[in-house]
């Protein structure tokens, strides 16, 4: 059986030494969320985030703003956060209702600001192995990796799903670690051959239970980043894009959906938040925090 990877308890320690760190800053770091419309899951998001930023002691700054905002006013907003010297982070709560380019949004962030690690800006440093803002999901994602295996170098790495908010800059983080790694995607001609090389294997899919047993080395460290809701035996319930069942007799260690990788995502926005007050003040960054 493999062994289970606690994203819960990570995350717990994580929160810990940011509360710690961000009490033994000379400035109080200031996160600023803003979420357009009302669709509820956004809101829960929104709300769980103020709820642990104030945990952190770090300063929250919620914007709440209706559906039918305009692009220029929502734009306007951006911009009076990124000259607030109180503001640290910046985050757009994603999906935008459908008449706002959140392209254009997440580029009017100061990239300095952009704690969601989205900015085009950010994601060309990363790419070029220069300090950036990294997505807070496959960071939490390479943090859990270093705690299970230490070193990754020379580990061949399978990341699953190619999109710029998990699977790209997961690819890039692995590749900074020193991993062989293949991106696979929909349109992968024999995807089970090409993960069951993998030492690593990152499913970043959205499709629930897409990844068995046949995708699996025996021995293989799973990290499953999916979480998609199923109507199963009448009730309602969480699964991952990896058969957690038909995976865990085989693999070498796993996150579990719920409990792994999901509450990583929040303990990186805050340690974003922090490495963002840090640089923006010219302090060193908060040690072990970022790559």
């Amino acid at each position: 059986m493999a062994a289970i990877i606690d994203g819960k308890a990570f995350a717990e320690r994580l929160r810990a030494r940011i509360s710690a760190a961000a009490a033994a800053m000379p400035v109080r770091p200031g996160l600023a969320v803003v979420l357009v419309g009302e669709d509820p899951a956004s809101q829960v998001y929104v709300r769980n985030k103020h709820a642990a930023t104030v945990a952190a002691g770090m300063a929250s700054f919620e914007h709440r703003l209706p559906a039918n905002t305009a692009p220029d006013s929502l734009l306007a907003l951006i911009a009076r956060l990124n000259a607030d010297p109180a503001v640290h982070g910046i985050l757009v709560q994603l999906p935008l209702p459908a008449h706002l380019d959140a392209t254009a949004v997440i580029n009017a962030i100061d990239p300095a600001k952009d704690v969601d690690g989205f900015h085009v800006v950010n994601a060309g440093r990363l790419a070029t192995g220069q300090p950036a803002m990294v997505p807070c999901t496959p960071l939490g994602c390479l943090m859990l990796l270093r705690d299970r295996l230490g070193s990754l170098a020379g580990a061949e790495a399978v990341v699953v799903g190619r999109s710029t908010i998990v699977g790209k800059p997961m690819a890039q983080l692995l590749i900074g670690e020193s991993c062989t790694v293949t991106v696979a995607h929909s349109r992968t001609r024999d995807l089970a051959d090409v993960t069951r090389r993998a030492d690593i294997l990152v499913a970043a899919v959205g499709r629930a239970e897409m990844i068995g047993a046949a995708h699996v080395r025996p021995g293989a460290t799973v990290i499953d980043v999916g979480i998609n809701r199923v109507a199963r035996d009448g009730r309602s319930r969480l699964v991952g894009d990896v058969d957690f069942a038909a995976v865990e007799p085989l693999a070498g260690a796993i996150t579990p959906v719920p409990g792994g990788v999901g509450p990583m995502t929040i303990a990186c926005l805050l340690a974003n938040t922090l490495t963002a007050a840090a640089r923006i003040h010219g302090l060193p960054d908060p040690a072990g925090l970022l790559p």
